[in-house]
């Protein structure tokens, strides 16, 4: 029987703005009642244009942000809304990811000391073991011993979210959302940290929220899409129904201005150049 790990109902997010010289004060109603849940080991990409309401709902499911209204299970564990959510239990059993993995990272901070923050903060692990569990993080996510002791400036784009990633992983949790985690890279770095996702998701049992506007990569990664447009999801199902048969008329209209490439169109181009030169 499936275990569901993240069961979202009917959430809600609106923000007040206040109003200026020429302006009234409004309620900007950023997610309007999105419903969805995750099994245990899979993962559901959201995708949408900017200001669709997808980062939003990230931060209320990593409990950064509370919802204005709604329920949130993360693990069967209710979120308290009133709270927050803000247990160390509930910290520790959701992780985000960030696009800018610089950003991310204590510029002061050695690699080492920044995977073993974590640990420090939130339990009671001793320095030795601390210093040994970041140092097997370092190596699951594909980087070595030697990078222990550098500091975030001295790595590549690619090398950085592996770090963001193995920050993550740290407190062993069930979820782990990620916030446009690839599209700061080039095409081939993106492709090995996707697989690297992939691997850890298989070895770990992870489930995973990928939030994205990359078709490419959320038919690479996706076992469920959610479509949001304004606030709403307005298409939700399996990768390859919604791919396949897209039904509302956005998500159509979002997968006809992708572009995609004409494989045989291309190559009949290139034998046509080669065969007139």
């Amino acid at each position: 029987m499936s275990e569901t790990v993240l069961s979202v109902q009917n959430i809600k997010r609106d923000y007040h703005v206040s109003g200026g010289l020429f302006s009234k004060a409004r309620t900007v109603h950023a997610v309007k009642g999105v419903s969805f849940s995750v099994e245990k080991g899979k993962t559901l990409a959201i995708v949408g244009e900017s200001g669709c309401g997808k980062s939003t709902l990230a931060r209320i499911i990593t409990l950064i942000d509370a919802p204005t209204s709604g329920s949130l299970q993360i693990d069967g564990q209710t979120v308290d809304i009133a709270q927050n959510g803000l247990t160390s239990d509930l910290r520790r059993k959701v992780q985000i990811v960030f696009q800018n993995p610089y950003g991310s990272l204590n510029p002061r901070q050695k690699i080492g000391d920044v995977l073993g923050e974590p640990l420090k903060i939130n339990t009671d692990t001793p320095a030795s073991e601390r210093r040994d569990r970041a140092m097997a993080m370092l190596k699951k996510v594909g980087l070595s011993e030697e990078h222990f002791n550098r500091y975030p400036h001295m790595f590549s784009g690619g090398q950085r979210q592996r770090i963001a990633i193995a920050r993550a992983l740290m407190l062993n949790p069930k979820l782990l959302v990620l916030d446009e985690p690839v599209s700061a890279l080039d095409l081939s770095v993106q492709a090995q940290v996707l697989n690297l996702l992939a691997d850890l998701q298989d070895e770990f049992q992870l489930t995973y929220v990928f939030i994205s506007h990359d078709l490419s990569v959320v038919r690479y990664i996706a076992d469920e899409v959610m479509v949001m447009y304004f606030g709403e999801a307005v298409e939700y199902g399996t990768r390859d129904e919604v791919f396949a048969n897209p039904k509302h008329s956005y998500t159509q209209t979002l997968f006809a201005a992708t572009p995609r490439a004409d494989v045989e169109s291309i190559r009949a181009r290139v034998a046509k150049k080669r065969a007139a030169a």
